[in-house]
């Protein structure tokens, strides 16, 4: 859909900003067809809990007038437990650098009583976009993915790229296990 590939996550400039200063940035961002101004503000509302159909709206307006600048840590669509996803993740401490990267992707299950959305918690040597296009393209393919998966989550793991391959390893099944306990529909971990 035109979004570049980009590793860096939100870094929330307006976390002290009123929520009337927030739209207004956010208006003038879509004006200018701004796609980062735009993302950071929709962010800010939404891990401050705004109304989903705001949400939903803004997102829709943001694709619409600025798609090429949407950085690709901005879900395409509305996730009504993403800032539990982050709380969760931010609780993920790291120490060694590598080459090992966790990632989320976001499945789809609304045509399932367990829906309307579920995560699958991974870790890989690749970009987690990388990661994400080969499970759908059926190479070394998590089921859930290849069926379910909408697009990989990037902001909430952010602080987990370039890790070491045993921290990974230790973090995706905690991760996994801690997302779960928190009420998610959490597949992978493994």
């Amino acid at each position: 859909m035109g979004r570049k590939h980009r590793l860096a996550g939100p870094t929330r400039p307006h976390r002290a900003a009123p929520k009337a200063k927030l739209r207004a940035l956010l208006d003038r961002a879509l004006e200018a067809g701004d796609g980062a101004g735009g993302a950071e503000c929709i962010h800010e509302l939404w891990l401050r809990g705004e109304m989903t159909v705001m949400i939903e709206q803004a997102l829709e307006q943001l694709w619409r007038r600025a798609a090429d600048s949407i950085p690709d840590w901005l879900p395409m669509r509305h996730v009504e437990w993403l800032p539990l996803a982050y709380e969760v993740a931010a609780r993920c401490r790291t120490e060694s650098p590598g080459r090992s990267n966790i990632y989320l992707v976001l499945l789809d299950y609304a045509d399932s009583a367990r829906g309307p959305y579920g995560v699958y918690v991974g870790m890989t040597d690749y970009t987690p976009a990388e990661r994400f296009d080969q499970h759908k393209a059926g190479i070394r393919a998590s089921g859930s993915v290849l069926k379910r998966g909408l697009e990989v989550l990037t902001g909430p793991v952010a602080h987990l790229q370039r890790i070491g391959r045993s921290e990974a390893t230790r973090i995706e099944s905690e991760l996994a296990e801690a997302l779960g306990a928190a009420g998610l529909l959490v597949q992978g971990g493994h």
